[in-house]
């Protein structure tokens, strides 16, 4: 009840209506043969400036690690904080089965686990402002190129389901406000 289409009539992201600061958000997914999405969280919805949501929002990618081009680049993998970083430990399951994934985020601290492993964790704020060490990782990454001056400095914002164009299955949506 709380998502609605974004951006595109016929398809595009699925977004909460409702923003979220500290959450627990839990849910299943499975993509299809060689395809790519992801799970935004902190979106700032500003059509006329970010008409995307992973142009504001930090994602946990969903991919079919075997065949889909984007694997071939650490950080772009399955679990992963995308574009910053790369999974502890390897434990998505194959393209057509189900992978359970969990997003904390908590007192400015992010944790992403995968089939119930911690594989991302890092400090991003703290007292409410970016850590040096997330700036540095924003400034190393593609978001200045695009550019997305605004991106991952929310403490705030909605969740959204990416829609990249491949088939990509969602269920069992959980998110609890901490």
């Amino acid at each position: 009840d709380d998502l609605r289409r974004g951006v595109v009539a016929d398809g595009g992201d699925l977004v909460s209506n409702e923003e979220y600061g500290d959450f627990d958000f839990q849910y299943d997914w499975k993509i299809g043969d060689c395809g790519n999405s992801g799970v935004f969280f902190h979106v700032s919805e500003v059509p006329d400036k970010y008409p995307y949501g992973w142009m504001t929002g930090p994602e946990m990618q969903v991919l079919d690690n075997t065949c889909h081009p984007d694997s071939k680049f650490p950080k772009h993998r399955a679990g992963d904080l995308y574009d910053f970083i790369e999974c502890k430990y390897v434990t998505v399951k194959p393209a057509g089965q189900w992978n359970h994934a969990r997003i904390i985020f908590r007192d400015g601290k992010l944790e992403q686990w995968l089939n119930y492993r911690k594989v991302v964790e890092i400090q991003m704020f703290e007292n409410g402002k970016p850590t040096k060490q997330w700036l540095d990782l924003i400034a190393a990454s593609k978001f200045p190129k695009i550019p997305a001056p605004d991106f991952g400095l929310q403490t705030k914002g909605r969740m959204a389901l990416q829609d990249h164009g491949n088939l990509v299955w969602f269920k069992n949506l959980k998110v609890r406000k901490l």
